[in-house]
Order: structure tokens, then sequence, then C-alpha cells
């Protein structure tokens, strides 16, 4: 792409009007053609029917204008996972144009078409083919125009950077942009055309350059922090001691007695506003509040019981055989307890959201990965229009799930609607880890069972709270059961803080769980891991994901544990397959795990940009490190003591290994599968299975602090 245009160039300007229709778009576009495209055309992506207010609405635009640039209008967003650059690369080889001729604008409410956001790895694999589908309508639909003003049937037309040629007569040809040129033309998608085959792909399958990296390396990028507007105050509001209390009196003389300080009171919403924000900062320490707080009797050590005790209500995910009769034919049984404790999303960018009043319109700009949702929110707060409110397009800073979630704008738009001043509202990290939608603390149980012949007998697995992505076992078992605990329909959730989406929800959990239970029973049984594994499945892109990492890794069979401090593990999720194997050194005087390389294999299908889908494997891998080995909410009651990242141990740059090696699979003609996710649900469970082969110690909990693994290797010389 010549130029990010999704940022737009003046955020004060607004050339388009806020009840949009489509003919009207058009228009004030300057005409050309235009193709909406919609969630509507693929509901079995989903699962099933859309809901009847998602099938009045596109979920893209598509246009191509009368100088031959192409602009996709999308509801994704850009934070990180470079959607930005591979949603390119699909419609330039559908629609026979230059990657570089294309544009790219996203999440903006106001010019974007409805979408429910963006996560869950959903934009390539399920976006990604409604893009290629309206790219290839397009193409069809400008050879017939062709066709029409060459006076050339369309078989006897070629076409190629958008330049329509004939195929005898190399000097007669048409551009896209002369075709279009003062017409206006608006198609909807409705029937699936033929898409391109990977033999024809020029520009899908080749390692592109993030084409934000300049804008991102230089610091010209914007995100919400760094829009200032005329007159703008920063807010600061205040915050209780634990999710448990309730504000009984406040007393804001203190902050009203400094000079340009503006106090804000709106029932439960105390904020103190100022046009420099370290002003704000000691402004809000000298209001004085009472809260009434009543915490449970629960910290990070004793949650575990109570969540188990809480999980009453089971909901059975897989089943099938007997598990009466596998437990007979078991000659080994082993019943053993994983314990994951709550972890932050601890992005770069804090939550943050600046706003402003203008013409009536609410205009923000925000960190989220929820623009559509977080409109209808603002609007269902304020009493206002959703067409009146306007969430500006913006990079995001990281997201990981935890932006899915929108208490910062809501905030910001409730004091800019009490002001009238347009304000900045910035979490401190403090806040940040408070208010996080945190990946929930958990339990996993597992109950298995080998006979002589080495072969998986039984399997009776429970998570609590945990959730069941990633739960189902995948082995070829005959006698098994897994079971999702939480707290029965109607009764007060049992968690601590606020919970939600984190990276792979649920799934980091239960591989740790599960890949765990694996090698313990390879071991027992005295059969190589990798070896046990591939004795136990049937589906083949497991066995070749596996054999795949082994042969890159240089794994040579020895039963654990052998000292080398070796470990596997595999997963799939969001549809890719993956295999991983990890070296690592334990300092058995101080607990310190040092991860020395990772390889990690990879079958997503359709790859649309190798260096994209490398880059984000690379990354999980380094994140993944940090719920492994360091990060750990540290809480009495509904207080948080874990405020910012002087107790929060994210991976550091000495704990990155000093290889790491991605392998993706050759897979062009299948669809694509996610590639934002998947490497990250492998870490704690290829560390624990290396850590024991190191040293013969088992941890059960993550994360695997130096201090528990010492206790691990305590009881493993006992």
């Amino acid at each position: 792409m010549k130029k990010n245009k999704h940022l737009g160039e003046n955020i004060n300007d607004d050339p388009i009007t806020h009840d949009l229709d489509r003919r009207d778009f058009l228009k004030r576009m300057g005409g050309g053609l235009l193709i909406t495209f919609s969630l509507n055309d693929y509901p079995l992506l989903f699962g099933g029917e859309l809901q009847e207010d998602e099938k009045t609405d596109m979920n893209a635009y598509l246009r191509i204008g009368q100088d031959g640039r192409v602009s996709l209008y999308t509801g994704k967003i850009e934070m990180g996972q470079g959607v930005i650059t591979s949603l390119g690369q699909m419609l330039a080889d559908e629609l026979d144009v230059h990657y570089d001729s294309i544009d790219i604008f996203m999440g903006d409410t106001d010019i974007c078409p409805w979408d429910e956001g963006t996560y869950g790895s959903l934009t390539t694999r399920v976006f990604g083919p409604l893009l290629r589908a309206a790219g290839a309508e397009a193409r069809a639909t400008l050879m017939q125009m062709a066709a029409e003003y060459l006076s050339i049937p369309a078989d006897r037309l070629d076409v190629r950077d958008g330049i329509v040629t004939a195929k005898e007569v190399k000097e007669k040809r048409v551009s896209y942009g002369t075709l279009t040129s003062g017409k206006e033309i608006v198609k909807r998608l409705e029937e699936k055309p033929a898409l391109k085959k990977p033999s024809e792909f020029r520009f899908m399958g080749q390692p592109m350059l993030r084409t934000d990296a300049r804008e991102k390396v230089t610091g010209e990028a914007k995100y919400a922090g760094d829009i200032q507007l005329p007159g703008m105050r920063y807010a600061r509001i205040l915050r209780p001691r634990s999710y448990f209390s309730k504000l009984i009196s406040v007393d804001t003389s203190g902050a009203e007695s400094m000079e340009g300080v503006e106090v804000v009171r709106d029932g439960d919403l105390v904020a103190v506003l100022h046009e420099l924000p370290d002003m704000a900062d000691i402004a809000i320490s000298k209001v004085k509040a009472e809260y009434e707080t009543k915490d449970p009797d629960v910290n990070d050590q004793s949650i575990f019981e109570h969540l188990v005790k809480s999980g009453t209500g089971k909901r059975v995910i897989d089943e099938g055989g007997d598990l009466e009769v596998g437990l007979q034919h078991s000659s080994q049984v082993f019943e053993m307890e994983y314990l994951d404790g709550y972890v932050a999303h601890a992005p770069i960018e804090n939550h943050t959201a600046t706003a402003m009043m203008e013409d009536g319109v609410m205009k923000i700009w925000a960190s989220t990965q929820t623009p559509y949702p977080a409109r209808t929110d603002v609007a269902e707060l304020l009493g206002m229009p959703e067409e009146k409110v306007h969430i500006m397009q913006i990079f995001v800073g990281g997201g990981f799930g935890g932006k899915i979630y929108n208490q910062q704008i809501l905030e910001v738009a409730r004091l800019v609607k009490l002001t009238g001043k347009p304000i900045q509202v910035v979490w401190t990290r403090r806040e940040e880890f408070f208010y996080d939608r945190l990946r929930p603390a958990a339990v996993v149980r597992i109950k298995s069972g080998i006979n002589d012949s080495g072969k998986i007998s039984l399997w009776d697995y429970d998570v609590f709270f945990a959730g069941s992505r990633g739960a189902k076992q995948y082995y070829e078992i005959p006698n098994h059961k897994t079971v999702s605990s939480s707290t029965e329909m109607g009764e007060p959730d049992a968690h601590m803080f606020y919970t939600g989406a984190w990276r792979a929800p649920a799934h980091n959990t239960n591989t740790f769980a599960r890949e765990s239970q694996i090698e313990i029973m390879a071991a027992a049984a005295g059969i190589d891991p990798l070896d046990f594994r591939l004795r136990q499945l049937k589906d083949a892109k497991y066995i070749n994901v596996l054999k795949m990492v082994a042969d890159k890794f240089g794994w040579t069979p020895a039963k654990g544990p052998s000292g080398r401090g070796y470990g596997i593990a595999c997963g799939r999720d969001t549809g890719t397959t993956v295999g991983m194997m990890a070296e690592v050194e334990v300092d058995k005087t101080t607990g310190h795990v040092q991860v020395k390389r990772v390889v990690v294999a990879m079958d997503m299908g359709l790859v649309v940009n190798p260096q994209g889908a490398t880059i984000q494997a690379e990354g999980c891998i380094n994140m993944g490190l940090g719920y492994a080995l360091g990060e750990d909410i540290r809480f009495e009651g509904g207080k948080m003591l874990t405020r910012n990242f002087d107790s929060y141990d994210i991976t550091r740059f000495s704990w990155t290994p000093e290889k790491i090696e991605v392998l993706l699979v050759d897979a062009q003609d299948e669809p694509p599968h996610g590639g934002g996710e998947p490497a990250i649900i492998c870490m704690g469970g290829v560390v624990a299975n290396a850590i024991f082969d190191a040293t013969g110690a088992r941890l059960y909990q993550m994360p695997m602090t130096p201090e528990r693994v010492l206790e691990a290797m305590a009881m493993a010389n006992t």
C-alpha cells in the first residue's frame, strides 16, 4: 500500500454525515463500483443463523474509484496482528490489482459497516473468505463492463494491475478507473464466486512487510492517547480499593481548592479534571472517600479450593465409552490436579479514550477491539441515537481480548456529556490491573489410566472455571469424559474479579493440564514422550506437525526424565494444529528456568502472509513465557495487591529464547485458520514438560516461578 489511510489525515475532518446510506456514501466518494458484503452470506461460518439485526447491515464495503484506487472499508481494527497487510493481499489477488493500489479504512463507525468486533482470530478465517469472494465478484463485474466498453467478449480479455487488455490486440485496453468513472454502481454479493487457486496467487502466500511498520517505528502512528483537542481536559476518576466496596461518603474540598481543577460528581461517578495530567493525579489524591467493604475470605492461595467448591454446575463437553470399563482396563491410574491463577492482559497501551462533542455528535477515539458494540453502549448510556455517536478510526496498542470491553469509553463519554468539554481518560497502570477482565483462575482435575501395552484406556477430565475451549482431548482413548464446571445458573460468580477473554481463552490452562498429564503417563510407561503421543493419535494433522517439529528440533527418542531438558506439547486452536518442542536449562540452585530454544510447527491452512504468521507465532511464544513462568495476580478478597510491573512479571528480554523457529505446513489449498493465538496455547505445557525432563520435578501450578521449581525439585528428591 502506498499509504495507510485508515487513520485519516486530520482528526477534525468529517466529510461523511452520520445518517449515510450506501448510495449517498458512493456519491460523496465520487462514484465508482461499490460491492457490499455481509456475514449473512456465510452464516454457517458462525455455526448457525445470524441475529435479525445483523442481517440488515453489511460487514464491509469494497469500492473501486475512478482514480483506479481500491478502498476497503471494514469494521475490523488493527491492534498489532497485521491484518491491515494480509487483507490487502487477499483483495489484490482476487481483484487483480496491485497491492500498492489498495487503501484500507478500519473500525470507523461512520464510514465502515457494522462488525461485532476483532477477536478470536476471526478476521482471516471468517472475514477473509468474504473479502476474497467480494474481490472476485467485483473483478467479474468489471470484466463484463470492459467487454462492453471494448466490444470484445469477456473470455478474450486479460487483466493485471487493474488494466484490462484484449488477448489478441494488446493495444486495446481499459483501466478499472476508466470503467468506473462517473458511474454510480452498487452491487450486493449474492452468490459465492469461484476463488483463485494458489497457483494463481501473486500476493497471497508471499512474505510481506507490515504496511504500518514505518508509521509505528517512526512514531507517526496515532493511538487514542496521542489525540490532542483544543481545550481538552485530563480526567482522573475516584476508584474503590476493593471490588466489594460501596461508596458511603466523599469529600472533594481538597481537590476543589486547587487552581484549575474541576470536580465532576454524578451518582457513583466522581472525577477531577485538569488541563495537565499530573495535576489531575494530584487532585484525585486529595479526594477523601469512605467505603463500606465486605471482602470474601479468599486470596490467591485459597482461590482454587473456593472454585472447586463453587463449581457445582457441570456441563459434559465430550464423552465416549464407559469410565468404569476404562478403569478396569487400566494397569496404572493417575489422579492429578492442576492450578492456574489469574493473569492480566498487561498491554503496552493502557485502556484509553479521548472524546468531544461536536455539532451534537459524540466523537470518540478509543483503544477498543469492538467499536460498534462500544457505540451502542455509549448511545444507551447517554440516551442518544447511535448515529450521533462516532467511534473514530485509530490504532490499538495491543488487546489480547482485554479491549473487547469498553469501560473507559463509557467513562469518557459520560464526562463529556456532563461537562461539554473535550476529555481524555487514560487508565493508570493500577487501574489497568484492577479493572482488567483477567484470565480466570482455574483448576483442572484429571483421572487417567494406561494399560500394559502403554495405551491410554481412561480419561476423566474436569475443568473448573477456565472454560471449555481446548478442553476436549484428541487422542484415541476408548473411555473418556470431559466436563466443564462453573457456578449453577443464577448463582453469584465465584471469581473475585472481572474475568474475560485472554488470548486463546481457556486453552492455555487446558493444554498445560492435558499435555502434562500425557507426559506423566509416558514416563510411567517408560516410553519416549513423542512416541507415546504418536501411539495414541490417528489425526493426520497432529501426527504431521509432531513429526515435522521433531525433525527440525533434532529429537532423539529417550524416556523421561532424560536430563536433556526437552519438552513437547501440541494442540489445536482456531482451526490451526500446533506441535511444539522446547529446550530449557534449570538452575538447580535458584530455580530459574531459561528457555533456550523453541521450535513450533503450525498447520493453519492457507497462509496469507508467511512473515506475518511467523511474527505472530514468535509473539505468542514470548508472551506465553510470561504466563508460564511469571505472571500471577496476588490479592486478598477483592483487594488486588498486584498493581504494576514491579510485582507482575511479564516476559523479560533475558527470558527470550536464543532461537525460535517457526515452521508452516504447506496447505495452501485449504481454508485459512487462525494465526494470532494458536502457538501460545502450548507454552505452559511445553515448559512444564521440559522442566520435568531436565530435573525429574513435575510442576502442577502456573506460573512456574523459581520458588515453585525449587519446591518441586525438593519433593522429587524425597
